[in-house]
């Protein structure tokens, strides 16, 4: 496990399941990602399935903390998980693994001991927004495999008193 802190309040980029097997085929991905709807970001967060973890070395406009995720290699030195603090609020960072089904349930025991306010979470490629128990519940989708969401996706978290977040729709 992972800790890092972050300024508070802040917002952060989310982006998870990109799939890209070679850096150079995301470099107009991530450019246009930057300029467009992480332009005004604190920090990056990116939730598993890279492929290539060159890819991170295009984010270039802000930080960006990662995990490994099922289709990602383990010589990566990306951890599984992570904690993220900012402020008053506690983020559990993870990529998922095996059936969509009961996908967060397995993923909030993971963080059990860590008492999190939100958790950031891949693999289903399906885009989630919302609140169990008091805690965020947070999946950006994917930017390039829908795998049958209604569109391809990335999210975005705003934290100030509360933590709050949004899906953006890319086409």
């Amino acid at each position: 496990m992972q800790y890092s802190s972050l300024k508070w309040p802040c917002r952060i980029g989310v982006i998870s399941d990109t799939h890209i097997g070679d850096v150079w085929g995301g470099d107009t991905l991530i450019a246009a990602l930057q300029k467009e709807q992480f332009h005004d970001v604190d920090l990056i967060l990116h939730a598993g399935d890279m492929v290539d973890p060159e890819i991170l070395s295009l984010f270039t406009t802000c930080p960006v903390l990662a995990v490994n995720g099922n289709m990602d290699p383990v010589a990566s030195g990306l951890p599984m998980r992570r904690v993220i603090a900012t402020g008053p609020f506690r983020l559990g960072l993870i990529h998922g693994w095996g059936s969509p089904r009961g996908l967060e349930q397995r993923l909030l025991r993971e963080f059990a001991t860590e008492n999190i306010d939100c958790l950031v979470y891949g693999h289903s490629h399906i885009p989630d927004c919302r609140r169990q128990d008091g805690r965020l519940l947070f999946n950006p989708g994917s930017p390039t495999d829908r795998r049958g969401a209604p569109f391809h996706s990335v999210g975005l978290l705003e934290v100030n008193d509360t933590i709050q977040g949004r899906i953006i729709a890319l086409d």
